[in-house]
């Protein structure tokens, strides 16, 4: 996944109008019904999918923001992680999971996040309970070892909303086996059916549409109450707290701080190591002139190497090289000019980026050595071109 979509934890809604032609193939009980949404958002899918005043509806979502806007549509909501909220097995008549499509993030692991969502929350689905779940085609297959031993009745729709298509994403429906029918199952049925999946995973485009008349129904079972507890850490709290923790405070100093201004002049006239520890530091930047000599100043601080030969007693020929921090100052004109002045030899202007010591004289040479043609040596900033 995109770090853009890590930031917002994993964050595809299903689209209100796949909802609707998901709610349109379920029939609901007119007794008291719980279902469960492990990854809520907003909680509108699972509002949408399961209405009703009979459908008490539990929602589960990280996002602190998002939390919220489900206690609006959500009977109980939690926020905080799916992994740390447990729940009686066999407790809910419906679960509708839309996991994030990812992979594991940590050291040695490498499951998707599909799979380990499905293997997690599929136990709180009471038998004869309807699973749907919304995820990528190329990752059915992957499920096996939870919809074929404990779901059946299967049914696979392809999702036709522009940003389903664009993850190819289809809906599966299944009705939980009992542990009667689990034991039942020979190996030979279970290959048939990872074979039947693995056949779909293949043929994304051979996948039924799921339209707004429904081909077929699945009835949704009563169920008795259920009890959905959060094991994990307060995070909202931890929120709270962590704004006047110890860390955040250091941190601070160095992501919020602020930059220092002066002004007013200096008591005392300043010699040159002030006025270069002035420069370097960034104190002398700024929009400097009039009319067409107006200019923006910047001074920054480059790494030089001198560059020394000697002849040893031998006759051999000794090279030392010694760095050294120079100062270079870039002016740029309103009209697009630019001028450079960094530290050079006179005569001596290298194109591989090496300079040499100038004992003190300044030239002019380019920002970005072996990119430009070099520029001549001169007493101050001479032209450099003009920017694009």
């Amino acid at each position: 996944m995109r770090p853009q979509a890590r930031l917002k934890l994993g964050y595809y809604p299903l689209p209100i109008t796949e909802a609707q032609r998901i709610a349109a193939c379920l029939q609901f009980s007119r007794h008291s019904t719980m279902a469960i949404d492990p990854c809520a958002g907003t909680g509108a899918a699972l509002a949408t999918i399961a209405p009703g005043k009979s459908v008490r509806r539990y929602a589960i979502e990280l996002d602190a923001l998002r939390a919220d806007n489900a206690r609006g549509s959500a009977d109980e909501v939690i926020q905080g992680s799916a992994f740390d909220c447990h729940a009686p097995v066999e407790s809910f008549s419906l679960l509708y999971l839309n996991p994030p499509y990812d992979f594991e993030i940590g050291e040695g692991k490498n499951q998707r996040m599909e799979t380990i969502f499905l293997e997690h929350c599929f136990r709180w689905l009471k038998p004869g309970g309807i699973l749907v779940l919304v995820i990528p085609c190329s990752r059915v297959y992957e499920c096996w070892r939870v919809l074929t031993p404990h779901f059946r009745d299967k049914a696979i729709y392809r999702l036709a909303a522009s940003e389903s298509v664009l993850y190819k994403q289809v809906v599966l429906f299944g009705t939980r086996r009992t542990r009667q029918e689990r034991d039942r199952l020979t190996d030979y049925s279970i290959q048939l059916a990872n074979l039947k999946l693995s056949e779909l995973t293949r043929r994304y485009d051979a996948i039924p549409v799921l339209g707004d008349i429904p081909e077929r129904v699945f009835s949704v079972p009563p169920s008795g109450p259920a009890r959905l507890e959060y094991r994990g850490l307060p995070l909202d709290h931890i929120e709270d707290l962590l704004e006047k923790s110890p860390a955040t405070l250091q941190a601070r100093r160095v992501t919020d701080a602020r930059k220092v201004e002066f002004s007013g002049r200096p008591l005392t006239p300043l010699h040159k190591g002030h006025v270069g520890l002035c420069a370097v530091s960034g104190l002398l930047n700024g929009v400097f002139g009039t009319g067409t000599e107006r200019h923006l100043a910047h001074w920054d601080a480059v790494k030089v190497s001198d560059r020394t030969e000697e002849e040893d007693d031998a006759g051999a020929v000794v090279i030392r090289e010694k760095e050294r921090f120079s100062q270079r100052l870039t002016l740029l004109y309103g009209g697009g000019r630019f001028a450079l002045l960094s530290e050079t030899a006179p005569g001596k202007e290298k194109t591989d980026g090496e300079r040499t010591s100038a004992d003190g004289a300044a030239a002019v040479c380019p920002a970005d050595e072996g990119s430009r043609d070099e520029c001549q040596s001169s007493s101050g900033p001479v032209d450099c071109g003009t920017t694009q």
